[in-house]
């Protein structure tokens, strides 16, 4: 094992996050772990959301010899070949080479570093249980019933980003769902678990319609405002058990 403020081997480090992110477990729409190899030893980790150009260039500027990111690459159903944009990502990766790790559902998912679980503690939320496909979605409460209005606020405050709320603002929140990014999905399977609003990344047309119709609020909170503190607590957890440097780099998204 490497010591503080010594390199560590890639090999380590990704053993470490694959077991601790039990990332055999998952169907996901991605590959989880090592997406783009680089340099044996690493010292400097940024972290970001997503592996955009812009993420990419401030890790080369950083002098970065890894990149863990919440999105990564080489998605379900996307074109395989490295053409276009992808081939200059993944070419400044190599060229440069700096690895890039990619966990997407683990990292939503883990109780302690995952999305989910860090957004509910910035929001200040009590976590219950959990439900869906692989426990993907949190239920919990508010530490004191608020009004949906007051949870707005709080959302806007701590994600510095103001949400899109469908409800009656005055209506008193006691049981609360909330899955990070794009979980809309899930939003039917909430309704029938007795809340009384759904915090999610994303929002659709025709869930206005629902959230109407249920009585049950929706919250729009942002795809990547949501989503910007597992992959931040995952990185300071290698940095701290590990010695080796870290820096989040938060892209600005507005969506």
């Amino acid at each position: 094992m490497a010591h503080e403020g010594e390199p560590m081997h890639r090999n380590e480090l990704e053993n470490h996050l694959n077991q601790l992110l039990d990332i055999s477990r998952f169907r996901d729409y991605c590959p989880n772990g090592l997406q783009v190899e680089g340099r044996d030893t690493i010292q400097n980790v940024i972290s970001g959301v997503t592996a955009s150009m812009s993420l990419l260039e401030a890790a080369v500027a950083a002098k970065a010899d890894t990149i863990l990111v919440h999105h990564g690459y080489f998605w379900r159903g996307e074109n395989a070949c490295l053409t276009g944009i992808k081939a200059r990502r993944i070419a400044l990766l190599m060229t440069n080479e700096i690895n890039l790790f990619a966990y997407h559902l683990p990292l939503d998912a883990h109780l302690e570093l995952g999305n989910n679980t860090q957004l509910g503690q910035k929001l200040g939320l009590i976590e219950t249980s959990r439900f869906g496909e692989q426990d993907i979605v949190v239920l919990g409460k508010p530490q004191q019933v608020m009004t949906l209005a007051a949870l707005a606020e709080k959302i806007s405050h701590t994600l510095l980003r103001t949400p899109m709320m469908i409800g009656d603002p005055d209506k008193p929140i006691r049981n609360i769902a909330w899955c990070t990014g794009a979980a809309q999905s899930y939003f039917d399977a909430a309704i029938q678990m007795d809340i009384d609003a759904f915090i999610t990344g994303e929002i659709s047309e025709q869930t206005v319609h629902i959230a109407r119709e249920s009585g049950v609020a929706f919250l729009s909170a942002g795809h990547h405002a949501t989503e910007r503190y597992g992959v931040q607590a995952l990185g300071e957890h290698i940095a701290q058990k590990f010695g080796i440097s870290h820096q989040f780099i938060d892209i600005d998204n507005p969506v």
